[in-house]
């Protein structure tokens, strides 16, 4: 589907970090909609888009892009919240005597709480499909929220791509960075990821954040007020 650029929707801060290869400025970006915060070389391109689910239900989504040099970064935000109704409506034309038509527990109903439990297992998985080698996979977290890791080596040119996956309020959340051979991971954008609560608060949680329907949510340490 072609993708529709749109205004930036959020204020942005100027910011100096320093890299261990370069110091420059970048910029720290926050979404109070979507309830996050990054950081980008440049303020990022906000660009409108779609994303199909596992098990079919169509998804609206974000993908905010910059880029640096021959360096590229992405934070794609994809919105499950619509999962439920989407795949309700999917298993009720389905045909007759499939699981997603049997709504027996978890199973019938379209699996739409399965689409969310598996979320960042599909989203990981569509970088394995790529003409890459797979050079480090694994659970991580980030500031309590669980996900998953990976990064690869692509074939065609030898660029990196260090990715990480996680879900938050029902928001599917792909941070993407790839950079040429040899140059150093691009640790400034793929740790700074961060979570903000409705009014705009940076949070972390006491425990470990799982997204599923059936995980009550973790209490919330502290708080950091919402930048003016």
């Amino acid at each position: 589907m072609r993708m529709r650029p749109m205004p930036l929707i959020s204020a942005a801060l100027v910011l100096s970090i320093s890299a261990p290869s370069f110091a420059q400025e970048w910029v720290e970006f926050a979404s109070r909609e979507e309830r996050f915060t990054c950081v980008f070389p440049t303020q990022p391109k906000v660009t409108e888009t779609t994303w199909t689910s596992e098990y079919g239900a169509v998804l609206p989504a974000r993908v905010y892009s910059a880029t640096q040099g021959q360096s590229r970064y992405s934070l794609t935000v994809v919105d499950y919240n619509p999962v439920e109704r989407l795949l309700v409506e999917k298993s009720k034309s389905c045909p007759a005597g499939t699981e997603t038509c049997q709504g027996v527990a978890d199973w019938g109903l379209g699996y739409w709480k399965n689409d969310v439990r598996g979320a960042i297992v599909y989203a990981t998985a569509k970088f394995v499909q790529r003409d890459v080698k797979v050079t480090h996979l694994m659970w991580n977290s980030q500031a309590l929220v669980q996900g998953q890791e990976i990064q690869t080596t692509n074939n065609a040119d030898q660029s990196r791509t260090f990715a990480s996956i996680y879900m938050h309020e029902n928001r599917l959340i792909i941070m993407e960075a790839t950079v040429p051979k040899g140059y150093p991971p691009p640790a400034v954008f793929t740790q700074s990821l961060g979570w903000l609560d409705a009014s705009g608060r940076g949070i972390r949680y006491s425990t470990i954040y799982v997204n599923a329907p059936d995980f009550p949510k973790p209490p919330v340490r502290g708080g950091i007020p919402p930048n003016p």
